[in-house]
């Protein structure tokens, strides 16, 4: 099983070598594979938090959104495992330090305090999702990650959208 840290010292191995250019287009650089482990982070997070909000929300609003966020998410983290194990790239399989902290941190609310907390962050946390993964579409040199990107992207914008109109009716 190939790291992260490894890969990319692969990665810049084939580039000093030479080979690297001859595939540039299926070739996982370093910012493509940063990029396929932070989304897949994050998109476990979200389903995690999702389930959450079905346990602890009280809102109809939060347990609809919820109930899309496990959906949407479990879909598109299948699809990036798919993508992933082409290139043999481990995704990870546990909360990041910051994910964790936010789920022990919502974990604690109950009802109108915990729809209010977890949509903010939800609007937070997709802002700078639709941020990445535009960026991602825009300049991914990586095919298939790049398509992965640009395919999810207008998913997460409705998901912005939709945490939005929800975090104003909550207020």
């Amino acid at each position: 099983m190939k790291s992260l840290l490894s890969f990319t010292a692969l990665l810049g191995t084939l580039a000093v070598s030479g080979l690297s250019g001859a595939t540039s287009d299926t070739a996982m650089s370093a910012a493509d594979s940063h990029f396929a482990m932070k989304a897949a982070a994050g998109g476990m997070a979200e389903v995690k938090l999702g389930q959450l909000a079905l346990k602890n929300g009280s809102s109809q609003e939060v347990k609809t959104f919820a109930q899309m966020m496990v959906d949407d998410h479990t879909k598109a983290n299948d699809q990036l495992k798919q993508l992933a194990s082409k290139d043999n790239i481990n995704l990870p399989t546990s909360l990041e330090a910051k994910d964790q902290a936010t789920y022990d941190r919502l974990s604690k609310l109950q009802g109108a305090d915990f729809d209010k907390a977890y949509i903010q962050d939800m609007v937070k946390d997709h802002k700078m999702d639709v941020s990445e993964f535009q960026k991602e579409a825009n300049n991914g040199k990586h095919a298939d990650i790049k398509g992965f990107a640009s395919q999810t992207l207008p998913t997460l914008q409705h998901h912005l959208s939709m945490a939005q109109q929800a975090a104003a009716k909550l207020k």
